[in-house]
């Protein structure tokens, strides 16, 4: 897998760009853009197991909140990779990768920066597709105020 970077500057709180990305209502919103008609199965508290799951393919992948510093960074391990709505294994594409969002603020600006590991077979369309989302990020907490 390959680590790609992303990185968006989005006025608003910590807390509000926090909430957009992780309450379930804006979460599907944004995520949607990646992987249509994506949720969160879940409690996000470190060590639990939180699933990402595609209604749309019934795809997804479970993953470890490995460490969680609430509004302002979470890391992600992909356990493993899931379909049928997240009842049974499949390749494993995610599997191992790792996920994180760190936020800081400064002057009632957030700095956004998330980086994972991707597949390789999957660079081209989450390089295209991830910003759109982060975009998506950045309208609705700034929308919130």
């Amino acid at each position: 897998m390959k680590e790609i970077q992303f990185t968006l500057e989005i006025n608003a709180t910590k807390d509000r760009v926090w909430n957009t990305l992780w309450q379930d209502e804006t979460f599907r919103e944004w995520a949607s853009i990646i992987d249509p008609e994506t949720y969160m199965v879940g409690d996000l508290k470190e060590g639990n197991e939180i699933q990402f799951i595609s209604a749309a393919n019934g795809y997804g992948v479970t993953s470890l909140v490995e460490k969680l510093v609430l509004g302002e960074f979470l890391l992600l391990r992909h356990l493993v990779d899931t379909q049928e709505v997240g009842q049974q294994e499949r390749e494993k594409q995610w599997t191992g990768g790792e996920e994180s969002y760190s936020l800081a603020q400064k002057d009632g600006i957030t700095t956004l920066t998330v980086a994972f590991d991707v597949p390789p077979e999957l660079e081209e369309e989450f390089t295209v597709n991830y910003p759109k989302a982060l975009e998506q990020v950045k309208l609705l907490a700034e929308r919130k105020q």
